[in-house]
């Protein structure tokens, strides 16, 4: 079972705590993160690139000269899409990119994610990140501390100095543990989770 050490904003060591081994000790497939973060990333794209076919643009339909005798190239419409202001061919259209993959599997996902972080000693434990003040300065000055340059907070819910204190600071990022998703882990180099969020990521992901 994978054990954490517990610190406090001053890096001063309170104890120790067991992580669920069904949540941070699982068995790490990087296919299935792989798909897991495919499919978030295809269910951002918008999709809604649109352009108009010749039956969609506004025109006359009429031939715009007579087909012979004019020494011009036979031509049947003004919309054709070989004239300026003419349709587009095969052009895109609106398409759902989105990938579909089970709450089972995305679960999944998440706790190989959380479990790789904690194999790599790269997840920090906190047993509270409260702020005397909304002082990005301060927040620096806790992370250089734990010598961390990069990393995702988790949250059991928003600490308003907490965010407003690190939201101008490259390469960190607060979120709730409702939040919490596969990409956003991978993403950053280091994971600091605080205590009472963990509780509440075993409730989810184990339920």
């Amino acid at each position: 079972m994978p054990v954490a050490d517990l610190y406090n904003i001053k890096k001063e060591k309170l104890g120790e705590l067991q992580l669920s081994d069904d949540v941070f000790g699982v068995a790490v497939n990087s296919h299935l993160l792989h798909t897991v973060v495919r499919m978030q990333m295809a269910g951002r794209r918008a999709g809604t690139a649109c352009t108009k076919t010749r039956v969609e643009v506004k025109g006359s339909s009429a031939k715009p000269f007579k087909q012979k005798g004019t020494g011009r190239a036979r031509s049947g419409s003004k919309r054709s899409p070989l004239w300026r202001g003419g349709g587009v061919s095969h052009g895109p259209k609106p398409k759902d990119y989105s990938l579909k993959l089970s709450k089972k599997v995305r679960k999944l996902g998440l706790r190989m994610a959380l479990s790789a972080r904690v194999a790599e000693n790269n997840c920090t434990v906190l047993d509270d990140f409260q702020l005397e003040e909304i002082k990005t300065k301060k927040f620096v000055s806790v992370m250089n501390g734990f010598d961390i340059t990069s990393a995702l907070i988790v949250v059991p819910e928003e600490i308003v100095a907490l965010a407003k204190s690190s939201r101008n600071v490259h390469g960190f990022q607060v979120v709730p543990t409702i939040g919490l998703n596969v990409y956003d882990v991978l993403r950053y180099k280091h994971l600091i989770l605080l205590q009472n969020s963990i509780e509440l990521l075993e409730k989810r992901l184990l339920s």
